[in-house]
């Protein structure tokens, strides 16, 4: 039914944890390809050894590192199943993850359907902890819904990341939809690329994946600090709103824009405010400026007046300094 994509880079710690959790499926009717993005860790070894155990895994290594992105793209050239899903190999899938999402998107006849997830937290035990569902992904993924558009729940572009959707393989097939190669974030473009691309998409309020924020602070998403992946980092989210634009979906463009103005800004913010690198500084401002002003002018035009932040007024403050100084 479904080829479940699993690219790992350096993460034998976590690497069995994540195809546990696939063995665990409440739908068993899934081949996974495991992709081992040239490790200088077990990680490879560990996939070896699940594709010897289990005939579902199949293992592909890259000589050399190609980055996520790639990787991704490796797995989807390897898809022969009606459905596709992803897996990062630190993360983990929860047991009806697939079950649900594939019923789903089979009983609507969807292109796509995305679930909630949450983030693990290192825990004051020595493990990982999954916390809540959080407030932007619950305005995603909550209440269900079959059958929906960007113009009925423009709210969906929130959904950003690759792991947290099943997706027929057709919907990657027509229009050779791939991830961008070299770049981090690879897959805010590609999410609003599905959304807009799609016929129509399912949402089910389930937590899907539980996403691990690594104690070591390997992940991605911990080096935000860094000016080469605030560069990627930015790139991505304006790709996203460009994506939007170009599609006609202004309404949902103006809510993406809305919740990176209210989410994911203000830690770029305070990040700045004592970055050793200008540049940085400046990069964040210019952004910062670009938002404020696409607030400005969508606002009238859709009749949102709401700006983000209405619950904390300091997000509105912080971003609207860094605009104004930066």
């Amino acid at each position: 039914m479904v080829t479940v994509i699993v690219p790992g880079y350096d993460v034998a710690e976590y690497a069995r944890e994540a195809l546990d959790s696939l063995r665990s499926q409440t739908l068993r009717d899934w081949v996974a390809v495991l992709i081992d993005d040239a490790s200088g860790d077990e990680t490879g070894a560990i996939f070896d050894a699940a594709a010897v155990e289990d005939a579902r895994f199949r293992v592909v290594h890259h000589p050399e590192r190609r980055g996520l992105g790639a990787a991704r793209n490796t797995g989807l050239d390897l898809v022969s199943t009606p459905f596709v899903a992803f897996l990062d190999a630190d993360d983990r899938m929860t047991p009806r993850a697939l079950e649900l999402l594939v019923d789903t998107v089979v009983a609507s006849g969807s292109d796509f359907a995305l679930g909630a997830y949450v983030r693990l937290r290192p825990d004051s035990a020595g493990g990982y902890t999954a916390g809540e569902v959080q407030p932007w992904v619950a305005a995603a993924t909550v209440p269900a819904r079959s059958r929906a558009t960007l113009e009925d729940h423009p709210e969906a572009t929130g959904n950003i990341v690759a792991w947290s959707k099943v997706s027929r393989a057709d919907l990657w097939q027509r229009d050779g939809l791939r991830f961008p190669v070299g770049k981090v974030y690879e897959d805010q473009i590609v999410a609003q690329q599905m959304y807009t691309r799609a016929r129509s998409f399912d949402v089910i309020p389930d937590v899907v994946v539980e996403w691990r924020e690594r104690a070591d602070g390997s992940s991605i998403t911990q080096h935000k600090s860094e000016l080469p992946v605030l560069r990627d980092y930015l790139e991505a989210l304006a790709g996203g709103i460009a994506v939007l634009d170009t599609a006609g979906h202004l309404r949902a463009a103006a809510s993406r824009v809305r919740l990176i103005l209210a989410m994911d800004l203000p830690p770029l913010v305070e990040l700045a405010r004592d970055h050793p690198d200008d540049a940085y500084r400046r990069a964040v401002g210019e952004f910062a400026r670009e938002l404020w002003a696409r607030i400005d002018a969508s606002a009238f035009e859709d009749g949102l007046r709401d700006e983000p932040g209405d619950d904390g007024p300091d997000h509105r403050v912080t971003t609207l300094t860094a605009a104004r100084l930066w």
